[in-house]
Order: structure tokens, then C-alpha cells, then sequence
């Protein structure tokens, strides 16, 4: 609990925090110089819009999951006053006037994560905050229907643009919301994608500024749209040599700089992404060693998320809990 404490405070204290800011806005006119809290009522803090986007997620998830979390009347009031019908309104409006790739798919799979922890919850206070963020998903659920199918090939990169990890979140939010026509559209892409990949080389890996494993995200994928055996004999030919590769955790060697701090990241997806993977095997040996190599790459980045440097601090909170609350 103290260290999901930790955790949680890194997004109760960004949230409010309106700068430094990093808004990525295409400029259409001088009337689109406005301040961060202007052009983006609810998600305004925490750096950047993904990354406040993400840490109201990880507050939901902390409130959801711990009864006794310290501070939860205050976490609700912060979510309460950041997702209102209001202020979700002005956020869908800002999209409607954006550039169509505003965000895709990192941000667009967050803000899917954050409305799938959300519809599900058996709690008012839950279900208002669901009721006032479904505008913006439905739109954003609509953005990847009309995107997908004309994205030929997939993004294959460590960062924001990640096809697979983009596809992984909106999944799993079509799933929870039980709709098929995209849950559907995902898995025949991601098959039209990846399906025929093979010898990954995930001994590239890391790129000097990646927070997304490419070869992991897309085997993470697969396992949400391929039945079991199907996945297995598919993972058998795109990581041949999964458990025997010695997949070390990336060496971060300067937190302060906030494109090396991504390897910190880096280590944290990796760590659900083999917890999820593992979950999908029948060979407990493979399993297990997956999941050790996760426990592995979890050590070497926790004790640094809640470092002094905000380029970090700011996002991987939620990286963390999201890596901490994967089924083992």
C-alpha cells in the first residue's frame, strides 16, 4: 500500500499542475494560442494530455482495487471536478477541430483504458464519471473504426505511435463494453497485420528512447485476438527463442533527460507485457521464466518512479500500477 501511495500521489499532485506543458497542437490560427487549462479543461495537467489522460486512469484503477487507499475522498473530488459533462464536451470539441491523427493511438488507447475501468464499476460516484466520459469514447471509439481500416501497415515503433500497444487497450475496452463490430474490426486487423510475422528480432531491441517494447506489444496483442492454440503456435515462430533470449532490463543512464527516462518505461511495459503473454501459455517452464524476467525488469525501474525529475515522475506512476495489476 505505501508503495501504490506513492504512486497515486505523482497523479493527484500533476493533475492540477498546469505547466511545464507540452500541448503537440497543429495551429490553424492565433485563436488557437490559449493556455493549457483553456483548450483542455479535463486532461490540462500532468505535462501532457496522454499523460494526464493516464493518470486519472491510474486513479480510478488505485480507487477500484484498494478500499483503504490514503486520500480517496480527495482522489474522488480531483476526478469528480476533471471529468464533467462540461469539460468533456470542451475535450471533444477540441478533437473535432484537431488534425485526425491528434494523438492516435496512444492517447485515443488510454482514454479507451480510462473509460474501461469506469463502465464497469459498481459505484455511483464511478458511474457519473462514466456517464460524462462516454461522449469523448464514443468518438474516439469512431476514430479508430474509420482509421483502421485505411492504415495499410502497421506502426512497428517503441513510442507514442505503437500500432499493437494502440490496439491492445481499445480491445480490451471493445471486450468490456461487449462490442463485437469492434472487437471484431481489431482482431481482423491485427491478423491482417501481424498474423503472418515471424523471427521478431527483439534483439534490436531497445531503440535509446523507447517506453514500448515493438516485438512484446505485438505478441501481447495477439494473445487478446487469437485463440490459445492458434497464439501459441504463432508465438512459437515470432519469438522462437523467447525463453532462452536473456531479455535484460534497458539501463537508464540519466533520469533527468526525458527521452533516456523512457527506458524506465521501456522496462515497465515489458514487465506486463510478458506477464500477459505468459498468462496465454500452457508451458508453465516458458511461463515461469517469463515471468521472472518480468519481476526482473519491475526492479530495475520501480524504485526510480517517483524520482526527482518531473520528465519521469509525471507518466510512470501509471506505468507502474498498470505493470503491478496484471494477473499473475
Amino acid at each position: 500500500m505505501n508503495e501504490l501511495g506513492r504512486f497515486t500521489q505523482l497523479a493527484v499532485t500533476c493533475i492540477p499542475q498546469e505547466y511545464p506543458n507540452k500541448l503537440n497542437q497543429l495551429l490553424g490560427d492565433a485563436g488557437h494560442l490559449r493556455s493549457p487549462r483553456e483548450l483542455h479543461p479535463a486532461f490540462f495537467g500532468c505535462y501532457d494530455w496522454h499523460s494526464s489522460v493516464h493518470g486519472h486512469w491510474m486513479l480510478v484503477k488505485a480507487l477500484k482495487d484498494y478500499e483503504d487507499l490514503p486520500g480517496r475522498e480527495a482522489v474522488f473530488a480531483q476526478l469528480l471536478k476533471s471529468i464533467s459533462d462540461e469539460n468533456i464536451l470542451a475535450e471533444l470539441n477540441y478533437f473535432k477541430q484537431e488534425s485526425k491523427s491528434w494523438e492516435r493511438m496512444y492517447g485515443w488507447a488510454w482514454l479507451l483504458q480510462l473509460q474501461n475501468e469506469l463502465v464497469g464499476w459498481d459505484n455511483v460516484r464511478g458511474q457519473q464519471l462514466s456517464k460524462a466520459l462516454q461522449p469523448l469514447s464514443d468518438y474516439i471509439r469512431n476514430r479508430y473504426m474509420e482509421f483502421l481500416p485505411i492504415q495499410t501497415y502497421p506502426v512497428r515503433t517503441g513510442v507514442h505511435p505503437n500500432t499493437a500497444f494502440g490496439m491492445s487497450f481499445a480491445h480490451d475496452y471493445a471486450v468490456a463494453v461487449d462490442d463485437r463490430a469492434f472487437a471484431q474490426l481489431i482482431e481482423e486487423t491485427a491478423l491482417r497485420y501481424y498474423g503472418s510475422d515471424k523471427d521478431c528480432p527483439i534483439g534490436w531491441e531497445p531503440s535509446g528512447e523507447d517506453f514500448l517494447s515493438p516485438c512484446l506489444e505485438e505478441a501481447a496483442l495477439m494473445s487478446r485476438v487469437m485463440p490459445g492454440d492458434r497464439f501459441r503456435a504463432w508465438l512459437a515462430g515470432f519469438l522462437p527463442t523467447l525463453g532462452e533470449s536473456g531479455l535484460r532490463p534497458a539501463d537508464v543512464s540519466d533520469r533527468a533527460d526525458p527521452k533516456i527516462v523512457h527506458l524506465d518505461g521501456l522496462n515497465l511495459s515489458r514487465a506486463w507485457s510478458l506477464l500477459i503473454i505468459a498468462n496465454a501459455l500452457e508451458d508453465e517452464s516458458l511461463a515461469d521464466k517469463l515471468r521472472a524476467s518480468a519481476d526482473q525488469h519491475l526492479a530495475a525501474s520501480l524504485p526510480f518512479v517517483t524520482g526527482d525529475h518531473y520528465v519521469g515522475s509525471h507518466w510512470l506512476g501509471s506505468f507502474a500500477i498498470y505493470a503491478l495489476t496484471r494477473a499473475r
